[in-house]
């Protein structure tokens, strides 16, 4: 049976192109359980396969896609009958195991969650990997302190793990400024419940680093550089970072002061290789308690055709909000 799917390949030039080409099922790596993908969602990371970055995929040709949902099509684990609703997202999909950007895949079981219930496939991608991020930055927060009107700061505010952090944290109560380098989504990000806005370069620009007048109680960092600098900076006694990415830049500047004179804590968020148990129950906690009002306001649909200009989009800090890949 042959399925359509982009492939990211080098061409004669030694430049890196994306095509969408007929492949069989018999190209599909060995797995437990195949899955016929219904919706898979772009992500930052999907943009660096796609480009060739060879820090995220190591062999080409390849198929991207990080995220992926839809139905068992076959399997040979019994709790993944043909027929279920599934969900996988990070672990190696995408990276170096052909991804959701195919209508079909192949992983092991190990991979795969249900679909909640009361979750639709689409709605799944619409949350996708960065609301898996976003999901466990709040619940590291959320473990570590109250969150209802506790002052947050948030950068990155207009990608997807921003959106969606925002728009949760507003849903709990929080008390959210926004950072963004984009002057014309001031709007955007108002709409999503954000109290204050920030300009990234006048952030920037206007924190004295190490350590500045201490304002925020807790911070989600999707950016990393300069702009963690200046966050860690402007956090009170006590206050707490979630670093979730490294979008403007994998170092930064600081000094132990924040850490031994104000007790700041930075603490780490990786979503890809979070054991699933643990995945699940962030999936499980945006179909309930932490379910969206008006997700449809956080994504657009997309055809397979439309993927390499998105990944053109995201990669040069263009895209807002979540870009959703309907099969």
């Amino acid at each position: 049976m042959n399925f359509r799917a982009l492939i990211t390949s080098k061409n004669d030039d030694g430049k890196f192109e994306n095509n969408i080409v007929q492949k069989s099922i018999d190209e599909l790596p060995e797995g437990d359980i195949l899955i016929r993908v219904e919706y898979s969602s772009l992500n930052y990371k999907d943009a660096l396969s796609a480009s060739g970055n060879k820090g995220v995929t190591k062999k080409y040709p390849h198929t991207p896609g990080i995220d992926a949902a839809g139905v068992v099509e076959k399997s040979s684990n019994s709790n993944f009958p043909k027929n279920t609703s599934v969900i996988v997202s990070g672990y190696d999909l995408g990276m170096n195991t052909d991804g959701g950007f195919g209508e079909y895949i192949k992983v092991p079981y190990s991979w795969v969650v249900k679909t909640p219930l009361s979750f639709s496939t689409e709605e799944a991608m619409a949350i996708g990997t960065a609301g898996l991020t976003a999901g466990l930055s709040v619940k590291v927060l959320q473990e570590k302190s109250k969150i209802r009107n506790k002052s947050i700061l948030i950068s990155g505010g207009t990608g997807g793990v921003g959106s969606i952090a925002i728009k949760l944290l507003y849903h709990l109560g929080a008390n959210i400024t926004a950072i963004t380098g984009k002057k014309n989504k001031f709007s955007y990000l108002k709409n999503l419940g954000a109290k204050n806005i920030l300009d990234r370069d006048e952030f920037i620009k206007s924190t004295r680093l190490p350590m500045s007048k201490g304002i925020y109680d807790l911070a989600i960092d999707v950016s990393g550089g300069k702009t963690l600098s200046a966050i860690l900076a402007s956090m009170k006694y006590n206050g707490l970072i979630a670093c979730c990415g490294n979008v403007g830049g994998a170092n930064f500047e600081t000094s132990v002061f924040p850490f031994i004179l104000r007790s700041n804590r930075l603490i780490g968020i990786d979503s890809a290789f979070k054991p699933i148990n643990d995945k699940a129950q962030i999936w499980n906690l945006f179909s309930n308690k932490w379910s969206l009002p008006n997700l449809k306001d956080l994504y657009r649909l997309v055809s397979l055709e439309d993927i390499p200009f998105e990944i053109n989009k995201i990669l040069n800090g263009q895209q807002t909000g979540r870009v959703v890949l309907k099969h």
